[in-house]
């Protein structure tokens, strides 16, 4: 083609719809046309794009007519009906929902370690999930020198991740904690304002993990394309407006020290080191919200493996940008040429019932 692509937001008014308007215009993204397409409730409003006021459409099937690549992000039933039906209209999906990430057929990526994947596609590709984009970027540049045998984590999860309905209860209920007023909340289960609980995703009673935590754990080894890793998960929802933190104790082949892990991240793509011992300064919320790096720190040796094979670290990132709007965004642009065309490659249609 000798065009620049047709680009549709679909869920283009959610909170990471919002971002990943915001990415292609930060990151100018080559487009002949942006879409925007939401619900019919949300038709008829208007979103900035560079010096544009874009309006809202109602997704339908039709509206897809004409567009080269389509950023999902409006829930997993949306995406279950809507992306196949895309993807046989020859349009390629980024779908940044649950649905098809373990889909042998979909490539799940995460373009800092696996692009190679995207070439697999058939009209679909798969965001991965928040947690595991920001814990296992880091990991990456380690895993290729001193493969990671054993990976332990726990995840202290922003409301961002719930959505934008999730941000404005932690700021309504923290409100009226502080005024000493009552607060029933409507979209997570638990008093968010000063508290602390277990993901809010449905728990297995055969093994006592909640989704988020398998999510994990499975899609790890799907990116990394390695089985054997072991892996263990706990996911926790934080009194955070935005920018998850995960703490990972990760167990190596080999040796490894805290100056080798340090080095591996210095110029690692994606990653910032804050590792800032002195000044006892490591990633954190505040400082990783509206950045497209994931901030790497807290780095030293694990005391309870005389082996010295283990390192604990502590990693934070923006679970709206690199955690989703802007990966999927990262993907996209692997689907271009240098000029702004898209690459089009003889790809099967998907379709799925």
């Amino acid at each position: 083609m000798s065009r620049k692509p047709v680009v549709a937001v679909v869920g283009a008014t959610g909170a990471v719809g919002v971002e990943m308007l915001k990415c292609l215009e930060k990151r100018n993204f080559p487009t002949s046309e942006v879409r925007l397409l939401a619900s019919a409730r949300s038709v008829g409003k208007k979103l900035k794009f560079h010096e544009q006021l874009l309006t809202v459409q109602e997704l339908t099937e039709k509206a897809f007519d004409g567009v080269d690549i389509a950023l999902f992000s409006a829930g997993g039933k949306i995406s279950k009906e809507f992306a196949p039906k895309a993807a046989q209209r020859g349009v390629i999906v980024v779908d940044n929902s649950s649905v098809f990430r373990m889909d042998p057929e979909v490539p799940l990526v995460v373009p800092e370690i696996n692009p190679e994947a995207i070439g697999q596609h058939h009209g679909i590709i798969a965001n991965p999930n928040c947690s595991t984009i920001i814990g296992i970027t880091p990991l990456w540049p380690i895993h290729k020198v001193n493969r990671i045998t054993r990976l332990i984590v726990s995840t202290y999860q922003a409301a961002s991740g719930a959505g934008a309905a999730a941000m404005r209860e932690l700021e309504e209920s923290t409100l009226a904690y502080l005024r000493g007023e009552a607060y029933q909340p409507t979209v997570l289960p638990h008093p968010y304002a000063f508290n602390l609980f277990s993901h809010n995703s449905k728990i297995d009673p055969a093994n006592g993990y909640n989704e988020e935590e398998i999510k994990m754990v499975r899609e790890t080894a799907k990116i990394y394309g390695d089985s054997r890793i072991r892996i263990t998960a706990t996911c926790v929802r934080v009194p955070v407006l935005r920018a998850h933190a995960e703490s990972l104790l990760f167990e190596c082949e080999r040796p490894i020290t805290p100056e080798q892990v340090r080095s591996l991240l210095q110029n690692a793509p994606g990653v910032k080191l804050v590792d800032r011992v002195e000044e006892n300064y490591f990633p954190m919320p505040r400082d990783a919200s509206g950045q497209d790096d994931i901030l790497a720190g807290r780095i030293r040796q694990d005391l309870s493996d005389p082996s010295g094979h283990s390192i604990s670290m502590f990693v934070c990132g923006d679970q709206l940008l690199k955690g989703a709007a802007l990966n999927a965004v990262q993907i996209a642009e692997r689907l271009i040429s240098a000029s702004g065309e898209l690459l089009v490659k003889p790809i099967a249609a998907v379709a799925r019932q």
